[in-house]
């Protein structure tokens, strides 16, 4: 059967939870406990491991004519996780489905850039080219990650590592097989070897991540910061000493104020 997808009121992709049961081909009588079990599991999501949370990953949803039956919409991501983890025999058809729908909507969210926000992205990518920026950005996405896992930090790394796609671990093994040392290195210190513009994405990154956006959107607009320092040749200043080149590109002073200081809301995302 087909799997209605609709469009809620924020602009995001939804599915019905009773229509997702159908679609899986689960037992009627099990749903009321299904459904229990779909908005309390934890999942492995785009920006962490944890439980769905309403109004951010489902939302009540009212049947008309039946006031009994509980019934929720689900975004498509947690969708399709509950597809992947469900013992339906056609788990696989929706998952696709689903992930295909969810690829969509991340790039219609990247292609609805008006100028404004390009300029808004350009302006991040000078002020990020900034250490004391990309810093306060990586801080900044630690107290987010740190309030989401009742101020546990311990696998913040192993986090940290699947969000940007690549680890120290991975970083150390490519300067070793270009033959240059990588003991006691930071991945900073790496980066700046490997691929500086990297650092730049890598700060915005985190900066999206610490304004509470999605995976997907962070990536998508580390991204094209990255390709807008390779195009303008934007060089990495460690700026923390008062040491940054003359020649930097000049960044928005305000914009690098508001990095410094910036304070993730935390209290809204502690479990």
């Amino acid at each position: 059967m087909d799997l209605p997808i609709y469009i809620s009121k924020k602009g995001t992709k939804v599915v019905a939870a009773t229509e997702l049961h159908q679609a899986l081909q689960l037992t009627d009588h099990h749903y009321a406990t299904n459904v229990k079990r779909w908005i309390t599991d934890i999942y492995e999501f785009r920006d962490d491991i944890r439980r769905p949370e309403k109004l951010r990953d489902f939302a009540n949803r009212k049947i008309k004519g039946n006031p009994i039956l509980k019934d929720y919409y689900l975004t498509v991501e947690l969708a399709k996780l509950i597809c992947l983890s469900s013992k339906s025999k056609v788990k696989l058809k929706y998952a696709k489905l689903l992930s295909h729908t969810e690829s969509e909507e991340a790039q219609a969210n990247t292609a609805r850039l008006n100028e404004e926000d390009v300029m808004k992205v350009l302006e991040l990518t000078k002020a990020m080219s900034m250490v004391s920026c990309q810093e306060a950005a990586e801080k900044s996405h630690l107290k987010v990650y740190e309030a989401r896992n009742g101020g546990q930090t311990a696998n913040w790394w192993k986090y940290r590592a699947e969000v940007l796609g690549y680890s120290a671990t991975g970083l150390r093994r490519k300067l070793m097989a270009m033959g240059k040392p990588a003991q006691g290195k930071t991945q900073r210190q790496m980066l700046l070897q490997l691929d500086a513009y990297e650092l730049i994405r890598t700060a915005v990154i985190d900066q999206f991540m610490a304004m509470g956006k999605t995976k997907t959107f962070a990536c998508s607009m580390g991204d094209l910061a990255k390709r807008f320092a390779k195009e303008l040749r934007i060089e990495v200043q460690d700026d923390r000493e008062g040491m940054a080149s003359l020649f930097a590109p000049r960044a928005n002073d305000r914009l690098v104020r508001e990095i410094r200081s910036f304070e993730p809301k935390v209290s809204a995302m502690t479990a």
